[in-house]
């Protein structure tokens, strides 16, 4: 059985780590090299770093910011924000990314999944997926959750498997930063519907949180979290711990 990992993420704005509730009321937390660091040394099993506005203010991602934090940590980093252009795939990766989280981009041209799949290999290339209920369907946002699409999710994430990405960051709107429990409903129907690694994102408040996500939705690969992390709420050792006595495999 392959581990599950536990993977800290870190949204930047104007050059510094910070969280908000339903993708709003966004505040300020920390420097995001130290918090990396802290991560990185803490029991993390990868890091992804979204630089929040630059879909939406149409502009590159921070790649100053990305390079110190690539060079302070030694696990796995994903790299997204404004991603649209091979071009881009290729900057982020030379900034020290393991890999791109491409969300915006994709949907305005799907294309770019599969071209930068064939040229850096499919393990480099994550579909990040804002997805909120539209009358009772799952249904996907762009420009950090800004904008409606139309697009049904689960066939917006068939089609980004078929394209070539090789893993995909499921971001529930509904239940981000409400620290209820992640979404299980919508994560057990994208897992159903991919053979890819499927990362939940977007509700988790505590430790029992993530035992009911792997317990409840066994396909998914992975927990995601931001603020209880940031704020010291959940230690990811004690967490690693806790799934273990509950017999999910983790690696500590």
């Amino acid at each position: 059985m392959l581990a599950k990992r536990i993977i800290p993420c870190l949204d930047i704005r104007d050059g510094r780590v910070v969280k908000g509730v339903n993708f709003l009321n966004v505040k300020d937390v920390e420097n995001p090299v130290a918090l990396a660091k802290r991560y990185s040394d803490s029991g993390a099993d990868e890091l992804v770093f979204y630089d929040i506005t630059a879909s939406f203010e149409g502009r590159r991602l921070f790649t100053d910011i990305l390079k110190k934090v690539a060079e302070s940590i030694f696990i796995p980093l994903t790299v997204g924000g404004g991603i649209s252009t091979v071009e881009d795939f290729d900057r982020v990766l030379k900034c020290g990314a393991d890999k791109v989280s491409v969300n915006t981009g994709a949907i305005d041209n799907p294309r770019l999944i599969g071209e930068a799949a064939k040229r850096y290999g499919d393990q480099c290339v994550v579909l990040s997926m804002d997805v909120k209920r539209v009358d009772g369907k799952f249904m996907v946002f762009k420009k950090g959750g800004r904008e409606y699409t139309g697009i049904d999710a689960i066939e917006w994430a068939k089609r980004g498997e078929s394209e070539g990405a090789g893993e995909i960051v499921l971001n529930s709107i509904d239940t981000d930063g409400v620290k209820k429990g992640f979404d299980l409903e919508m994560l057990s129907a994208i897992c159903e519907a991919v053979n890819i690694p499927v990362i939940a994102s977007g509700g988790a408040g505590n430790i029992e949180h993530f035992v009911e996500l792997f317990k409840n939705v066994p396909k998914v690969d992975a927990g995601l979290a931001a603020s209880i992390f940031h704020f010291g709420e959940v230690d990811i050792l004690d967490l690693k711990k806790e799934l273990r006595k509950n017999q999910i495999e983790v690696r500590l």
